[in-house]
């Protein structure tokens, strides 16, 4: 007798073999995949619910490597004009950003992440036990990382006031089910090596993620050369903060050499083509890294700088960005793009023997995408129908840890009308302090 079962769907289990199961049936006891197979499993299994997925395609939970949910309370400002980071993000989150307004925004991206098939995400930002709480009531699973400056922070009145912050939350969550805990140095510019090398002994310390946005800023790159005559990647290096633990978002600006020390450490990387697309910053040699199989997932980086949040949208910019940028339409096929929205996201936070795909013994962590919307059909390749025609509306249902959080389009554990409208009424004092 299992807990739930799932009947009538297709199924891309992106493991090894890339095993594709039509009119497919998954067993689910507790929080894990018991069973994968064909109609012959309806034999051997009863369960307290079933789901008829009628003709959708199940797939992996989408996994978010890289991003700042509460900045969903300032998505659409700013965009399209230059130094936006000095202008606006830096100021607002000086006068605004404090407990409340992170655990609004969180809960709000979450409900985001949720409904568009997202069903684990990485977040570097401030208070973020607050994070942590909001995941934990809404049971998505997280990597959280609390952010290291070295100025005064919205949670911390003195400089790498993080650092003490991060430990203690570690701490806190570090044995939960659902919840990672990180830290999160900001960037290289914005920690100096010290205090870098602080962080990296923490994450060693309690064996937790390390994230940084690496090789991003133009500026960035020109500040190493001057000082260092050092690229950011061989400076991290030669600090020692380089490991498999460690996470890099962006990358944009890396060379041959970098990549060398990147593929040695095993680091996991953010790929956020969309924020990065949008900014005009440049596109990551994302090719070399595949080529080289290293930890390769998708992020969407922060809602105010990419604006959505699920990774449906990333992976059609994937697709056709580098396509294009690299002048040839045969450059991954769509079943590697998807891989690197599930499986591939999950290697590049190390949870790979958890989650990422749809095997016995991981975590239920799924997804059902209908396919009777008009933009679904017909469908001749899955894969395809999935990166380059589907979109967050066409999520139907999803499943974290065994349980149903989004069924029929709806979320069932979740007030998203509350959460609206105090949304709604915090943004109408964000546009009083603007004018």
């Amino acid at each position: 007798m299992a807990s739930l079962l799932i009947n009538n769907v297709t199924i891309l289990t992106m493991n090894k073999e890339k095993e594709l199961i039509e009119n497919g049936v998954v067993v689910i006891t507790g929080d894990a995949i018991e069973a994968v197979g064909g109609q012959e499993l309806l034999e051997h299994y009863q369960a307290d619910k079933v789901i008829d997925g009628k003709g959708g395609i199940l797939m992996p939970g989408m996994v978010n490597t890289h991003t700042h949910a509460a900045m969903v309370v300032f998505r659409s400002l700013g965009d399209d004009l230059p130094d936006r980071l000095k202008r606006y993000i830096l100021p607002l989150e000086k006068k605004l950003v404090d407990q409340n307004l992170v655990a609004l925004g969180s809960k709000y991206a979450i409900a985001e992440m949720l409904a568009s098939g997202v069903t684990t995400f990485a977040d570097m930002y401030y208070f973020e036990d607050e994070v942590a709480k909001a995941a934990k009531e809404m049971g998505i699973r997280a990597v959280l990382g609390e952010t290291v400056v070295d100025f005064p922070s919205p949670d911390s009145k003195e400089a790498y006031g993080g650092l003490a912050y991060a430990e203690q939350f570690i701490e806190k969550w570090h044995e939960d089910d659902l919840i990672t805990p990180a830290i999160a140095p900001h960037a290289p510019y914005s920690n100096d090596s010290l205090h870098l090398q602080r962080a990296s002994a923490l994450s060693e310390k309690y064996d937790v993620p390390m994230m940084m946005h690496v090789a991003e800023m133009d500026d960035e790159i020109q500040k190493y050369r001057t000082e260092y005559n050092m690229t950011p990647v061989q400076y991290l290096d030669s600090l020692g903060v380089l490991n498999a633990r460690f996470i890099a978002a962006h990358l944009i600006y890396v060379s041959m050499e970098d990549l060398d020390i990147l593929e040695k450490r095993k680091i996991g990387i953010a790929h956020n083509i969309g924020a990065n697309a949008k900014a005009g910053k440049g596109v990551p040699p994302l090719k070399e890294m595949v080529n080289r199989k290293m930890k390769v997932g998708l992020g969407s980086d922060g809602p105010m700088s990419g604006n959505t949040l699920d990774i449906i949208t990333q992976m059609s910019l994937v697709a056709k960005i580098h396509k294009l940028f690299n002048r040839d339409r045969t450059l991954f096929p769509a079943m590697d793009i998807l891989e690197m929205a599930t499986i591939g996201g999950a290697r590049a936070l190390n949870l790979d023997k958890l989650i990422g795909s749809i095997e016995p013994g991981k975590k239920a962590d799924l997804v059902i995408l209908e396919t009777s919307s008009v933009n679904m059909q017909p469908i001749y390749n899955y894969y395809a129908t999935i990166v380059y025609a589907a979109n967050a509306g066409n999520v139907d249902t999803v499943i974290v840890n065994g349980k149903v959080l989004v069924r029929n389009k709806c979320f069932t554990e979740f007030d998203f009308g509350k959460t609206r409208e105090e949304l709604m009424a915090l943004s109408e004092e964000i546009k009083r302090m603007i004018r």
